[in-house]
């Protein structure tokens, strides 16, 4: 068995290849992918080169590498400008949570989603106790922008 693995190692190569790009569907992170592409590269360097097991890695990595530093933030960058498009954080205005601290114009903590997140209230004057139900107004950076789920908006 080794020895067709040793003489056929476009296969393990083509394999990984599968795996990850089996796994990039799961994640969506497109990093997944381009180690997939890095993977092809190199079944294709062990069909034409099967001896030179260096040089498959090599090329291996350089293509992954390549594909990570050159396409993967043009693919995002297109990906995150399509209509439509809202990140994770986006979505979560308008959620509702819970105050897991007192929150003020300065400070706070409140739960979403079973996520914590450092927050702070929409307006200066408003303060809600801990227990209470909160809405997230907005984001500001890793800040979510609160106020009393039931309470009046400004």
């Amino acid at each position: 068995m080794t020895d067709w693995l040793g003489d056929h190692a476009w296969a393990l190569w083509l394999s990984l290849a599968l795996i990850l790009a089996v796994a990039e569907v799961v994640s969506l992170d497109l990093v997944l992918i381009m180690l997939a592409v890095g993977a092809l590269a190199a079944a294709g360097t062990a069909a034409a080169a099967p001896d030179l097991w260096w040089l498959q890695v090599l090329v291996g990595a350089g293509v992954s590498a390549g594909m990570l530093i050159f396409l993967r933030p043009s693919v995002l960058a297109k990906v995150r400008a399509m209509p439509g498009y809202r990140s994770s954080t986006d979505k979560m205005v308008g959620s509702s949570g819970l105050a897991t601290s007192q929150i003020d114009r300065g400070s706070g903590e409140i739960k979403v989603d079973g996520q914590t997140w450092s927050a702070r209230t929409y307006a200066s004057d408003v303060v809600i106790e801990q227990g209470t139900e909160i809405e997230v107004y907005e984001i500001d950076g890793a800040i979510a922008v609160v106020y009393p789920k039931y309470g009046e908006l400004p």
